[in-house]
């Protein structure tokens, strides 16, 4: 039965159980974003300028786990990290770290791949430039970056909103243990199943407004830094 008024009041009123998952949420993401971006952003840049044996076969793995499954990511890090594995001494399955590590292997393919695209096409404009100057390829790499900083703007916020709406990843590693490793989509899952739809719902509002509001934020960064440039 529809409660759009109860999961407007727990939304309004600052239910502590609610925002609870909504940091938690927020956390992880965010903490997975991060941890992808040092991976993915300089593997990107590498991708465009340099050439290597095996770049190519890179470049197509790469662009492949774009989409890869999270069911599977969750069980690959299951296993890692399971007491078996060989992480498992670490003692980090059914914790936030799991899930941080899940959903930044899910996003790095993403960042990498978006960041390619975006340094190469922006070599186009430097190429001549910096190959006059005898920039070595490191220097390259991380000019480019800074440059397109505002355009990997796009990458950054593609990532977030991939592990802000992944389930059976965090699912796998993280339990959906209540007070400690739930989040919006596990928990949004979990209370629907419940019957429990205010809190439900609650929660695809917070997370539809904290995506649109990140990338609308995202976009109007851009279009400043366009007009400051010209």
């Amino acid at each position: 039965m529809w409660d759009g008024a109860g999961a407007w009041q727990l939304v309004v009123t600052g239910d502590p159980a609610l925002y609870a998952i909504v940091r938690l949420s927020l956390f992880v993401s965010l903490s997975a974003v991060a941890l992808a971006a040092l991976v993915g952003l300089p593997l990107g840049g590498m991708l465009a300028l340099t050439r290597f044996p095996g770049r190519g076969l890179l470049i197509v793995v790469v662009n492949a786990f774009m989409g890869l499954p999270p069911v599977v990511v969750g069980l690959a890090v299951y296993l890692l990290l399971s007491r078996s594995g060989p992480l498992g001494s670490m003692g980090l399955l059914f914790t936030p770290g799991a899930m941080i590590v899940a959903q930044a292997i899910l996003i790095t393919p993403i960042i990498a791949a978006l960041t390619r695209q975006t340094v190469e096409d922006l070599w186009l404009e430097y190429r001549d430039e910096m190959n006059a100057m005898g920039v070595r390829p490191l220097a390259r790499i991380a000019t480019l970056l800074f440059d397109a900083r505002i355009s990997l703007l796009t990458a950054l916020m593609a990532g977030f909103g991939r592990a802000a709406a992944e389930v059976g990843a965090v699912m796998i590693v993280g339990g959906n243990i209540n007070g400690f490793t739930r989040t919006m989509t596990t928990a949004i899952a979990l209370e629907t199943s419940k019957g429990d739809l205010p809190l439900a719902m609650g929660l695809g509002l917070i997370l539809v407004a904290l995506v649109l509001t990140l990338n609308a934020s995202a976009w109007g960064l851009r279009a400043w830094a366009e007009w400051q440039a010209g």
